[in-house]
């Protein structure tokens, strides 16, 4: 992943050959990491994604990344039982940076458009005050079961409300933001035929003949499980009802599941009441509501008192979706609140769930804590500082708890993963505010103040917040009898689990709406391979370890934008290596100043990550790339891993980055007769196993054909190999065909003038 500066000698003089790896792993993944194992069974799980987000400059627009798509869409979130959304999606506000991190920055920046009302029959101005990220993995890589892990530095200060960032896993059947989609579909993990919640449930295993690809005689949902989600601010000390005590920050950490419990349920603020009170007399003075049992939290953690899930009632007219009476019903939030520090917005932290889906599984959340043993040997955990780095075991949910309490069960469908910042009104935001206050959520406007928590614009106007993810890793088991719950798989069309005939079939479901659809024909556009404007091959991912001449006295460019003192900068010997299995002697030689940033700008300082972009040296690479827009070049770059390259007499592998083959070149572009040219005149070409506009993503894809491919007819001339043609050659042909036949009608007419002559002649004679 990332090296000293150090090493590159050692590297220059080796010699390196890369394979890039079909499927979806990272060719950055260093060796070590390919495997890992289960806190839960104690078995080794396979590596089968990854995303080390090394390359800089990605970005993910629909069509530029196999992998992920970053969307450009107002959220729609204006349900009667959500509402509340204040930021528009857009895509570039999410890229990887030179700090090897993938971004999603938040900042103020408004978005206006006009959209078409047809209760009111007249056209309407909206607008965004905030701009955001969310990316997505929805029907490219989705996976069933296994192991998910992250790094990720939260986003904004710890102590100021109204982010909310989150890290998720969501069913194919549904399509984040896209409420047509996950309406009655959201989040259903129910299996059994009971007619009073057939309507509610969209696809039900009451339906004998699903159609357009599903199976009949099978529940389905796009269901919901909550890796983490970020709730911010200065609670004043403990938060009531929590045990143990939390207080804000915390992260949420939620299963999301229907059908939920419909009476008796918790009151907001309070745990569930579980004994009967009496009177003196022998009156119950209160009932036992009825909750979840089973569930087990561990460390800086307490079951959530605060959000007991959503009732999704009757539509109002102006939503995006429509239920009536019959499909309304109560979805469930089980889950814990995780005590968070300042640690978590300065540095990468890793959190992991362990899925074991289906039937007989479980979902497991663990984060790192300090590990601590009392006085009578009972080991407990403790998050203090942020800085351990022993497994704690935060929340586990089994699957016999949701089968005994409502007959769900654990998630057994496809999921894609999605990583996002929110900002909405109900999320963070005071819980009242004074009767004169307008409500309004524009930070330029003065009598707006009174709506945010104090800080929260002057953080936004500082353009430094930001989501930043390090790595996402998901491991899976090939043994079915090692861990609960049903097979692992990957794939997010299985045919057990079929999603892409259906999303076929209500595409309109998964696209935007006007004005947002532009040229959109499918709900994902095809992924660009090359194409990207350029200039020399470097902006096309080109350049490898064979070409450097290595400068022992080059360092790293300052990518926090502080200035550091001397000519050259000695590499920061506080090395946090983030993928150390065993965590063993990770902080015990950091410096006084480890993460506490500049003392004088308040910016944190930018690790000696990486070299410069694909290992070419800066005083090559400078000015060489077209200028481009880096809304994230403000931003803090985080205290973050450190990977050395290791160099084992046993394995003679090395684990880095530095030996990536060259991943494309910058050619002259030849547009054809109808094509428009670069600005440039040149334009990237991707070499084989990489793709995207600029050729900085390794082309990943399914191994394994899924229910749709399945059943596609081959036929005897499917698979013949085609000409290459260019719009010129087509044009060329056009030209050819349109001159054939103008000869030959041509040559029609003089043969019918000449019948026509002769006939003449001999009316006459």
């Amino acid at each position: 992943m990332k090296h000293p500066t150090a090493l590159l000698p050692l590297l220059a003089s080796s010699t390196f050959t890369v394979v890039v790896r079909a499927g979806w792993i990272d060719e950055d993944t260093p060796e070590r990491l390919r495997t890992a194992t289960s806190l839960i069974d104690g078995t080794e799980y396979d590596l089968v994604m990854s995303d080390e987000f090394n390359v800089p400059d990605r970005t993910f627009a629909d069509g530029e990344d196999p992998t992920w798509t970053a969307l450009d869409k107002s959220d729609d979130d204006y349900a009667a039982s959500g509402g509340g959304s204040l930021h528009f999606y857009n895509s570039s506000m999410v890229r990887t940076t030179p700090d090897g991190m993938l971004t999603i920055q938040s900042l103020i920046d408004k978005t206006e458009w006009t959209h078409y009302d047809p209760l009111k029959k007249e056209w309407k101005q909206e607008t965004k005050h905030f701009k955001s990220g969310m990316i997505q993995s929805w029907d490219k890589f989705c996976f069933t079961g296994g192991i998910i892990e992250i790094d990720v530095v939260l986003p904004g200060e710890p102590d100021i409300g109204g982010l909310w960032p989150a890290i998720w896993l969501l069913g194919n059947l549904g399509r984040a933001t896209y409420e047509g989609s996950t309406n009655n579909l959201w989040p259903w993990s129910y299996d059994t035929c009971d007619r009073k919640k057939q309507q509610s449930q969209a696809i039900s295993r009451c339906n004998n003949a699903n159609h357009y690809g599903l199976n009949k005689n099978q529940g389905r949902g796009a269901t919901e499980i909550d890796v983490l989600e970020l709730m911010g601010g200065d609670s004043k000390g403990p938060l009531p009802a929590t045990y143990p005590p939390i207080s804000l920050p915390y992260a949420d950490l939620t299963l999301q599941v229907a059908p939920g419990i419909p009476d008796n349920r918790p009151q907001s603020g309070s745990q569930p009441v579980r004994t009967i009170d009496h009177t003196h007399s022998g009156y119950a003075t209160s009932v036992p509501e009825k909750w979840y049992d089973n569930l087990t939290v561990a460390g800086n953690t307490s079951l959530n008192p605060f959000f007991y899930g959503t009732y999704l009632g009757v539509t109002k007219p102006n939503e995006p979706v429509t239920r009536n009476k019959k499909q309304v019903f109560q979805a469930d939030a089980v889950g814990a609140m995780k005590q968070l520090v300042s640690e978590h917005f300065k540095t990468p932290h890793t959190f992991r769930v362990e899925w074991q889906p289906g039937r007989g599984g479980s979902l497991d959340w663990f984060a790192k804590s300090y590990k601590k043993v009392d006085e009578n040997g009972t080991i407990f955990h403790m998050e203090g500082d942020g800085k351990g780095q022993d497994w704690e075991h935060s929340l586990s949910i089994p699957d016999f708890a949701l089968d005994a309490a409502m007959g769900s069960q654990i998630p057994n469908e496809p999921s894609y993963v999605i990583f996002n910042t929110a900002i909405s009104s109900t999320w963070g935001f005071p819980y009242s505010v004074p009767d004169w206050c307008p409500k309004c959520y524009d930070c330029d406007d003065p009598k707006c103040a009174c709506s945010f928590n104090p800080g929260f614009c002057s953080m936004m106007k500082s353009g430094k917040v930001a989501l930043k993810i390090d790595s996402v890793r998901v491991y899976q088991s090939k043994n079915d009898d090692a861990h609960g719950g049903q097979p692992h798989s990957v794939g997010c069309d299985p045919p057990d689990f079929p999603t892409r005939e259906f999303i076929k079939g209500y595409e309109y479901r998964y696209m935007r709406n006007p004005p947002f659809v532009y040229d959109d024909k499918h709900p994902l556009r095809s992924v660009k391979n090359g194409g990207g404007t350029c200039k020399v091959d470097h902006d096309c991912g080109g350049g490898g370890a064979e070409d450097i001449e290595v400068d022992e006295d080059w360092t790293l460019p300052d990518l926090s934008g502080v200035k550091k003192s001397g000519d050259n900068t000695k590499m920061d010997e506080d090395v946090i290596d983030l993928d150390k299995e065993d965590g063993s002697s990770i902080r015990e030689n950091q410096g006084p100043l480890a993460h506490q940033g500049d003392k004088k700008t308040g910016q944190a300082q930018s690790k000696n990550r990486r070299l410069a972009e694909n290992n070419i040296p800066i005083n090559d690479a400078a000015g060489s790339s077209e200028e481009k827009d880096d809304p994230t070049a403000g931003l803090d770059k985080p205290g973050v891993a450190d990977e050395a390259v290791e160099v084992n007499t046993d394995d003679s592998k090395v684990l880095s980055n530095i030996d990536r083959t060259p991943k494309g070149q910058c050619i002259t572009a030849t547009p054809g007769l109808f094509g428009v040219p670069t600005s440039t005149g040149k334009h990237c070409k991707c070499n084989k196993g990489y793709t995207g506009p600029h050729c900085l993503s390794v082309d990943k894809y399914d191994e394994e054909p899924g229910a749709l491919e399945q059943k596609k007819v081959v036929t005897l001339f499917e698979d013949r190999v085609g000409p290459y043609l260019t719009k010129f050659h087509v044009f060329l042909g056009g030209l050819l065909v349109g001159a054939f036949l103008v000869a030959l009608g041509m040559a029609s007419l003089a043969k019918s003038r000449k019948n026509g002559g002769t006939e003449m002649t001999s009316s006459r004679s």
